[in-house]
């Protein structure tokens, strides 16, 4: 980015925050609070070094508060959705029409960025209900985009390729894992899956890349089996933006319009592009729900260059870990993320869960579960010492106990990774 282009760029964006501000400081209620309880005003906030002085709004703030972030009318209020809970129990989320303009005005940017165009067909294989906001975002933006769109929903293979084959769309909406699903159906039912009219898949949920912008194990699996493209995305209700890749895959845009974002370090500072931190994300333009440095408690490093398609936008890497995740294992500090990978590229255990617990010392204490027909464990650790220089204990259940433990009651989505420190 040239020094201009980052001032406009950066000027632009001011406005845009000191719009959003004054917006919070006259209708939300939890912010009015807490500008009150720091004698700040608004007005003070006068440029990005005087935005520091707010502090960071955490997931816990919105669960404990959940009802004073609302604001406007409830009666203004079109579609009420809910975070995922990754870190506890949902959290109650809602967007009026000019948020619900916002969402489709994101995805359609997004889905331009991979490619698509008006006269391609998308098929949609995550949910639209469930009080996700997802789904309907994606819906959104290719209306906006005027694609032709198959609402498939989540699961069902047999449907998917059904719908593939009926209606040949170009894309498809997809969790990696469940693109995997996809392939064995197609292989298990005599589906020649590599001549569809697919051509590529935006991923959503699971990373795709490593730090280097390669394909993850999961990715390489994927597309050792199916040459098509992936593109990886990123996004949570909170921020109510999505981040996704060009052809170029060398990192997740940032729509600076849409949203101002910031990576932290412990100490609350800006880390150096390259250099792993907290995102810390001020959505711009929202109003049911306004935020202010919401910490995401992802773990990623971003860069600030110029992208070869041309934008000279930031762009955000594969999230690592959540930040509250973090695992320290004799010395060496892992996260979830790091263990998936081993499985995905280890490849012969179909189901896993990865525990965190704490030993009498209050050490970090590590465990993978692997079903209990499973007969490497010693190869498997070996395995993990090689790729993270230590192994975790590992214990076996049986595979219907681990399914189980993966869908705690009330679970839109699988977790495979249980804390219980």
């Amino acid at each position: 980015m040239s020094h201009n282009s980052m001032n406009t760029a950066t000027t632009g964006q001011w406005k845009l925050i000191r719009k959003q501000l004054d917006y919070i400081a006259e209708n939300s209620p939890y912010y009015r609070r807490l500008f009150r309880d720091l004698n700040i005003s608004a007005g003070e906030i006068r440029s990005f070094e005087d935005l520091q002085r707010i502090p960071l709004t955490t997931k816990e703030d919105l669960q404990k508060y959940n009802q004073e972030f609302f604001a406007v009318h409830e009666h203004d209020i079109i579609d009420y959705v809910t975070t995922s809970g990754t870190l506890g129990s949902p959290v109650n989320f809602a967007l009026n029409n000019a948020d619900l303009d916002r969402l489709a005005e994101n995805e359609f940017r997004s889905f331009q960025l991979a490619g698509v165009k008006s006269s391609d067909k998308v098929q949609i294989t995550t949910t639209l209900d469930r009080r996700f906001m997802a789904g309907l975002a994606y819906f959104l933006g290719l209306r906006k985009l005027g694609a032709g769109i198959i609402r498939t929903g989540s699961g069902l293979p047999q449907l998917q390729w059904e719908s593939i084959e009926r209606f040949n769309p170009d894309y498809l909406v997809a969790v990696p894992s469940f693109l995997l699903k996809m392939i064995s159906y197609a292989q298990e039912n005599n589906i020649d899956f590599r001549n569809s009219s697919v051509k590529a898949a935006i991923c959503i949920g699971e990373p795709l890349r490593d730090q280097d912008f390669n394909l993850n194990a999961l990715g390489e699996k994927i597309n050792q089996l199916w040459d098509i493209e992936l593109f990886s995305t990123y996004a949570s209700t909170e921020m109510s933006t999505a981040f996704t890749e060009c052809h170029e895959h060398i990192g997740n845009h940032v729509p600076s319009d849409l949203i101002y974002t910031e990576v932290l370090d412990e100490n609350g500072r800006q880390v150096a592009p390259g250099e792993i931190g907290e995102l810390v994300v001020t959505p711009l333009g929202t109003r049911t729900m306004p935020l202010l440095r919401f910490a995401t408690g992802d773990m990623l490093s971003y860069n600030d260059d110029i992208c070869a398609c041309g934008l000279d936008s930031r762009r955000l890497g594969p999230v690592i870990g959540r930040k509250k995740q973090k695992i320290k294992l004799k010395g060496t500090s892992l996260y979830p993320q790091h263990i998936i990978e081993v499985f995905n590229s280890y490849a012969k255990v179909g189901q896993f869960l990865i525990e965190a617990s704490l030993d009498e010392y209050n050490n970090d204490r590590l465990c993978v579960i692997v079903p209990k027909d499973f007969r490497g464990i010693d190869e498997l650790r070996d395995y993990f010492r090689s790729r993270l220089q230590v192994a975790p204990e590992i214990k076996q259940l049986e595979a219907s106990e681990i399914s189980k433990l993966s869908f705690p009651k009330g679970s839109r989505k699988p977790q495979i990774f249980r804390d219980l420190r």
